[in-house]
């Protein structure tokens, strides 16, 4: 199994799906998707064994990664959906009692650093939001001082979720359970770029925003057309004020709500049914 398949503990949310141990989940053979993504699933420059079959979020990456000469593709939905409806009431206030925004700075990986204007994106978030904000850094930018004081010095809370492992080590199981959890007491999420973690909000709740500097990532592949295309493909969801019902309708589409999988499907795509 790769790697990439417990990034942020989604083969072991996918296991707990399927009635398994969620701790050692059994081996998925083939490659998950594990965050949005606007091209055939994976980063360009992403090599596959001959044969192995790609599991997508939705029918977009399975259709655009035909559209590259690409096959073995199956649509399972967002490992984040399956948690979504496995954890109904983690992190669950009333709804009059949610508030302020959860905001999520574009990250960089483990081989690249993002660089960017942070003070005049600052300024930009303390022009719009009207409710205490959270940032959300992630682990490569939270452990470089130089990014995480700027925004704790202009009074924000700063948080992490922790990291998504490598290798098969260090992966948090708990990052998206604590993800959830923190959406379901936020009224807004936003980011300075359409990302993942924009998508699992409004899921879960929450008013999107993207706006803001976009930043750039060393190393950043064009071979996606960047964040160009991205606005143009999804102009609904760019913007400090977004149409709510647009965005749910939206989110459905891209974490492949109508394409999940009940657990004896998906025990049997993954070949994991008991041999006696």
């Amino acid at each position: 199994m790769h790697h990439h398949n417990h990034y942020y503990g989604q083969a072991h949310i996918l296991a707990r799906h399927c009635g398994f141990d969620d701790e050692f989940p059994p081996r998925i053979r083939g490659y998950l998707q594990h965050g949005w993504n606007v091209g055939c699933g994976w980063n360009p420059a992403h090599e596959f064994f001959d044969g192995a079959w790609r599991y997508v979020w939705s029918d977009a990456p399975r259709r655009r990664g035909h559209a590259l000469g690409r096959r073995n593709y199956h649509v399972v939905g967002a490992p984040w959906l399956y948690l979504r409806d496995l954890e109904p009431d983690l992190g669950r206030v009333p709804e009059q009692e949610r508030r302020g925004t959860l905001w999520f700075l574009f990250h960089g990986w483990e081989g690249g650093k993002i660089h960017g204007d942070h003070a005049r994106l600052i300024d930009e978030i303390r022009e719009t939001e009207t409710e205490p904000v959270t940032v959300s850094l992630y682990f490569t930018e939270y452990e470089r001082p130089e990014v995480r004081a700027v925004y704790e010095r202009a009074g924000f809370d700063v948080i992490c979720f922790g990291r998504r492992g490598w290798n098969y080590e260090g992966t948090d199981r708990r990052f998206l359970y604590k993800q959830l959890e923190a959406f379901r007491r936020h009224k807004r999420v936003a980011a300075n770029r359409l990302s993942t973690a924009v998508f699992y909000g409004v899921s879960a709740g929450c008013q999107p925003a993207v706006y803001g500097d976009p930043m750039a990532m060393e190393g950043e592949n064009p071979l996606f057309g960047g964040t160009a295309r991205v606005a143009r493909l999804w102009p609904e969801m760019h913007g400090k004020d977004i149409d709510l019902a647009t965005a749910r309708e939206i989110t459905d589409q891209e974490l492949g709500r109508a394409w999940m999988l009940s657990p004896a499907e998906m025990r049997t795509l993954f070949d994991w049914n008991r041999r006696d």
